[in-house]
């Protein structure tokens, strides 16, 4: 029997609230509520949420803060709901972990796609079923990316990441030795283009190097940075 997916929906608007629920519920998604930051990062800590669709405007504690407090001890996926022409609060919340956004208004319809969307990628249990042979593996000495069931090991130990630290790890991780620039990785992990600001890639290197380095030394120092261009995935004497 598969296990009931359960997704906290933040927004200080009680219509916007009671709309993303109604349409979530209608996917049997177990839909629990916030209407502000503070009541939202408490339910956040205190819950174990498959994913949070998180308001980015809202008075007293934003989106924003919510998100990078959140970061400090796990990884949720999070959705940011971002009003159109605050392309500056989305740059902000890639940085401190969101892994996707989407603008209102919205279609109730594309928020369900999205979280779907964002489900099947965090989730461990997607592939269960898969033929172990054909398993889709990058495997290196002190580092295993099992593509199937979205999980990362370092030296034999598991590393909690958010979905968009994963897929900037296995990006880099299939083109071992290549050099990526900002502009390009932003473009086919995130896919998003903006002008201007890159610390999104930078933030999550950061973020995803500490987590690596808490298990192995080793496998944090695969990521190279590669001064004035970018980044590569360093395989070295493997």
């Amino acid at each position: 029997m598969e296990k009931e997916l359960s997704i906290l929906v933040v927004d200080d608007e009680e219509r916007i609230r009671r709309l993303l629920r109604m349409y979530l519920e209608r996917e049997n998604y177990i839909i629990d509520e916030a209407a502000d930051g503070e009541e939202a990062l408490e339910k956040a800590l205190e819950n174990e949420y498959d994913c949070i669709l998180l308001d980015i405007m809202m008075p007293g504690k934003d989106g924003i803060e919510v998100c990078r407090e959140l970061r400090v001890t796990k990884a949720t996926p999070v959705i940011m709901l971002t009003a159109k022409g605050e392309e500056a609060n989305r740059v902000q919340g890639f940085e401190v972990g969101t892994d996707d956004y989407i603008v209102k208004p919205f279609s109730p319809r594309e928020v369900v796609l999205r979280v779907k969307a964002l489900l099947r990628r965090s989730s461990p249990t997607t592939y269960l079923h898969t033929d172990t042979k054909s398993k889709d593996l990058i495997v290196y000495n002190h580092l295993t990316i099992d593509n199937d069931a979205h999980r990362v090991t370092a030296d034999g130990e598991e590393v909690n990441l958010t979905p968009k630290e994963y897929e900037l790890l296995y990006f880099l991780a299939k083109a071992p030795d290549k050099v990526f620039d900002r502009e390009h990785l932003l473009k086919e992990v995130w896919h998003y283009e903006f002008f201007g600001d890159l610390r999104t890639v930078d933030t999550h290197v950061k973020r995803l190097r500490e987590k690596l380095n808490k298990v192995s030394e080793e496998a944090a120092k695969m990521i190279v940075t590669v001064w004035g261009v970018g980044y590569k995935f360093e395989v070295g004497n493997e």
